[in-house]
């Protein structure tokens, strides 16, 4: 594993942990710069805060310790578990985002995230499952970072998870109440809080059906193929215990061919 320049620039938004780290969460910074993202991160009175910025060009900032917790994920819930700042890591992306120009990241952006991915999941035992976007853990909020992101490529390399019925483009039909209520319990299972369940799918599919998103796909409106990749990784991965699981109907799968 490539060895990575670290640039120090300590952040004052810090404090004790309390809880052991298990949990990996990506961001984009969403600001016009990488310069102006690391000020605000490193601005008392912003109280926002990382353990790591990654520039476009790959130049990697530590901002926080990793025993240390930074400010990073806000209101947040995986599981049903809140206040995830206490077990996670926080990287930010530099990216305009959705409101500056939202771009995909650059080859040499991606391949110091790989490295440094790489070297916290190995010290602390975080599984693929547990590498998260910041929309995962905050659906109602956030967008990062976003259908561009590459899940599959981290993915291919274990540092993340991406499932086989991710791989078909195919919507299928618009579930019926059964496979609504199918979907969200799998949702749940896998992590997601589904409070808003719109903003609960959008951030399902940006992590796991990008190109819904990157089509400018209408609507919410949930598909045959949320419900199968939704399905799959609930059954591999469940961050909570299911929700009554339920007997789907074999007609209201094989309708999907």
């Amino acid at each position: 594993m490539t060895e990575l320049a670290i640039l120090d620039r300590p952040s004052p938004n810090i404090d004790a942990r309390d809880g052991t780290v298990d949990m990996l969460v990506i961001h984009y910074t969403g600001m016009t710069s990488g310069a102006a993202a690391i000020e605000r991160l490193c601005d008392p009175e912003a109280r926002v805060s990382a353990h790591y910025v990654i520039e476009e060009n790959g130049a990697l900032h530590r901002l926080v310790r990793e025993e240390d917790r930074a400010w990073h994920a806000g209101v947040s819930e995986w599981g049903g578990r809140p206040l995830l700042n206490d077990c996670s890591i926080g990287i930010e992306m530099v990216n305009p985002g959705h409101e500056w120009g939202y771009r995909d990241f650059p080859e040499v952006q991606m391949q110091a995230l790989e490295t440094l991915a790489q070297g916290i999941v190995k010290r602390w035992s975080i599984p693929p499952e547990r590498v998260l976007g910041h929309s995962d853990i905050a659906p109602r909020r956030k967008d990062d970072p976003g259908e561009r992101f590459d899940w599959p490529r981290l993915a291919r390399i274990g540092l993340a998870i991406w499932p086989e019925a991710a791989n078909d483009p195919e919507p299928g039909r618009f579930l019926d109440i059964e496979g609504v209520m199918a979907l969200t319990r799998a949702m749940v299972t896998i992590g997601y809080d589904i409070e808003d369940f719109g903003k609960a799918l959008t951030a399902f599919r940006r992590r796991f059906r990008p190109d819904s998103l990157r089509s400018g796909s209408p609507d919410n409106v949930p598909v045959m193929r949320d419900f199968l990749i939704a399905r799959e990784v609930a059954a591999r991965y469940p961050a909570a215990t299911p929700i009554q699981p339920g007997v789907i109907l074999d007609e209201f799968i094989q309708e999907d061919g």
